[in-house]
């Protein structure tokens, strides 16, 4: 290994030992802000049993989420997130090839 490749690696090591001992202040660390599920849905123009389908999520999360009954977690608010911006590269991911 590189000693340049062997000192990122090691340098980002550091970030998570850092921050798993509560030091918040090294590394980046990213929020998602609520998403409104229904207003990407309808942006697509798909029922939501058609979004869940088209994009590998349970119809009942849908329904929960657009009546505020729950909360996406933040992995389906990242995942919602790349839907409103690029529903093409999430369907083209899911794809089979």
């Amino acid at each position: 290994m590189r000693k340049d490749h062997f000192d990122q690696l090691m340098a980002g090591v550091d970030d998570a030992l850092a921050y798993a001992h509560g030091d918040t202040n090294r590394g980046v660390t990213h929020s998602v802000a609520t998403v409104d599920v229904a207003a990407i849905r309808k942006k697509l123009d798909l029922s939501q049993a058609q979004f869940a389908d088209a994009f590998g999520l349970e119809k009942s999360a849908v329904q929960e989420w657009e009546h505020g009954r729950r909360r996406p977690d933040r992995a389906a608010r990242v995942l919602l997130r790349v839907i409103e911006r690029n529903p093409e590269a999430v369907k083209d991911a899911l794809r089979r090839d």
